[in-house]
């Protein structure tokens, strides 16, 4: 397995605030049916000060940074290469709408693998409410190298 050099580049923090509309809309998408990510009064006869954010928003907010493919580009990516791997999530605490939610993420490993014909960039974002942690994200994007096998 060949390592690469991007392992540690990091993006700057990104701050974003969770909006109910935007919430409403995810849940639409998705086909969420259960009101309390709709109805601002279900959620708070479930006990939720707002509108809960459904796991894999957090995914979608992550997207929200001014350019959020700027990791790759930093460690020499073709984004026309790249394959969706894997995504992870791991959470600490629910968030809400109208919080303000930050984003730090770093590339934590970058290998190769198929003689150089595939390789594997693990990115982990950890995303907190003001200090409080509220998840960690993982995802492993994929690239493509055909100029490897040549």
């Amino acid at each position: 397995m060949a390592r690469t050099d991007s392992a540690g580049l990091s993006t700057p923090p990104s701050t974003v605030e969770v909006e109910r509309g935007r919430l409403r809309l995810f849940a639409k998408a998705i086909g969420e049916t259960d009101p309390v990510y709709t109805d601002l009064g279900a959620a708070g006869r479930a006990g939720h000060r707002d509108l809960p954010v459904p796991p894999t928003f957090l995914f979608c907010l992550e997207m929200e940074r001014p350019d959020p493919f700027v990791f790759l580009a930093e460690a020499g990516v073709d984004l026309n290469r790249v394959l969706h791997g894997e995504q992870s999530f791991t959470y600490h605490a629910l968030c809400h709408a109208g919080d303000t939610l930050t984003f730090e993420s770093r590339i934590t490993d970058d290998y190769e693998r198929k003689g150089g014909a595939l390789r594997f960039l693990v990115r982990q974002t950890r995303v907190t409410r003001e200090d409080e942690p509220i998840a960690d994200l993982g995802s492993v994007i994929v690239v493509q190298q055909p100029e490897a096998g040549t």
